[in-house]
């Protein structure tokens, strides 16, 4: 059978069209910003997908180890539902008794400390038992360092979050952890600790992004906080991100605002605070880095609208290259939202509405984490093996807590995010 040179080319291009697109190989970092996008090293467009996995409680480690192992709760995250990314929260305590050679850093150790000495060890065993490459005296940064590098082992990207400076449970006004110089808000040991974490993870082949600090909010009732103003936000968190950049020049750094980082209008908007100073992304070394951070708990919401309209105000006016009410454009992530999962709420208003905005964010969808994976504590708020009922995984942390809400919601949110 004779073919012309014509037909050849003809087949060649057709066989070429049908091999499905190679994406980068894992991690693909650094990422940089850019517009509305966050960019992958080569070049790709990427979206986060996701779940908050806490450790910074009152034992400073990574939730849930006395029930699973590091390796199987990942894959829940990214084989199961199929994100592709962790926010791992963390306390400044864990950083300033690091610095301090505290006594109490080794596994056995933080949970005595915790848990009491009795409960401490039981929780040890159980810890071990699940995950045997530990000892009793493996560090929370090794803890954290192993789950690092378990997530790029399946090819998940870590966010590690600056959750709070005394490890206790998040968030009120009045925990000590507020604002800048609250009780327990030490600005000199927060920067510090920013920075030497920065400088810890370069080993960390997940490590994608670092915030600066989850829900800065107003520190009701306290002598030593600082004024709750823009000014002190932009004179506190830009020397704060400088420290990241130098020490690590790879990750995204989030920016999040006040009110519980339910209010990004300083920042996307561009104007001036009452002594004149202003956020100008272009005039940082880490300008291709910034993204902006919002959270949503608005769950008793009876109009997606009214939802809309105020993140679209506070966050995601900044994804509209077109709004010139909202000048400093950039990607916006909402690395918090969530709801009880036992009681029907996905069916909320609320739930499907933080779909539908994230989805429909200009340019989009944007990026989202959802809190939690966690299905239990070691302790919160004094009570120990605290239940979590807003946790993505049951008790034990071996199954779902409502299959059907991980069916009729997380895994389309996911496909939604993948297929736009």
């Amino acid at each position: 059978m004779l073919f012309t040179a014509t037909s050849l080319l003809a087949s060649l291009y057709w066989a070429l069209s049908c091999v499905p697109e190679v994406s980068a190989a894992f991690p693909d970092t650094p990422f940089t910003t850019d517009g509305r996008d966050i960019i992958s090293a080569s070049g790709e467009k990427v979206v986060f997908a996701g779940v908050n996995w806490p450790g910074q409680g009152m034992t400073m480690l990574p939730e849930g180890l006395q029930y699973n192992s590091i390796a199987n709760i990942t894959s829940f995250i990214k084989q199961d539902l199929g994100m592709n990314v962790i926010r791992l929260t963390y306390a400044i305590e864990m950083v300033d008794d690091y610095l301090g050679d505290s006594p109490n850093q080794s596994l056995k150790a933080t949970l005595a400390n915790a848990l009491g000495e009795d409960d401490g060890a039981t929780v040890l065993e159980q810890i071990l038992d699940n995950n045997p490459q530990f000892t009793e005296e493996t560090t929370r940064l090794e803890v954290f360092d192993a789950v690092a590098e378990e997530a790029a082992r399946q090819e998940v990207w870590v966010l590690l979050d600056n959750h709070v400076s005394k490890a206790i449970w998040c968030c009120s006004h009045t925990d000590g952890n507020a604002w800048f110089g609250d009780e327990y808000f030490n600005v000199y040991n927060w920067q510090r600790g920013l920075g030497f974490m920065a400088d810890h993870t370069k080993s960390w082949r997940a490590l994608a992004a670092m915030s600066l600090r989850n829900e800065l909010r107003e520190a009701t009732g306290s002598t030593t906080a600082e004024p709750y103003t823009w000014d002190t936000w932009l004179k506190n968190v830009i020397p704060a991100a400088t420290g990241i950049h130098d020490n690590n020049s790879l990750p995204l750094i989030f920016f999040s605002g006040l009110n519980y980082d339910t209010d990004d209008s300083f920042m996307i908007d561009g104007t001036t605070t009452d002594d004149g100073a202003s956020f100008e992304p272009s005039s940082y070394p880490f300008a291709d880095k910034i993204v902006y951070e919002i959270h949503n708990y608005d769950n008793g919401a009876t109009s997606c609208d009214d939802v809309r309209n105020y993140l679209y105000d506070n966050a995601y006016g900044a994804m509209n290259l077109s709004d010139p009410a909202h000048p400093n454009k950039g990607p916006v992530v909402m690395t918090e939202f969530g709801f009880n999962q036992e009681d029907g709420s996905s069916e909320s208003i609320y739930a499907q509405c933080i779909q539908d905005v994230v989805l429909d964010a200009p340019g989009g969808p944007a990026g989202w984490m959802q809190w939690v994976i966690s299905g239990s504590y070691y302790i919160r708020e004094g009570t120990k093996d605290f239940e979590e009922t807003w946790g993505i995984l049951n008790h034990a942390w071996n199954g779902w807590r409502n299959e059907t809400v991980v069916e009729n919601y997380d895994l389309p949110f996911v496909d939604a995010t993948w297929d736009e």
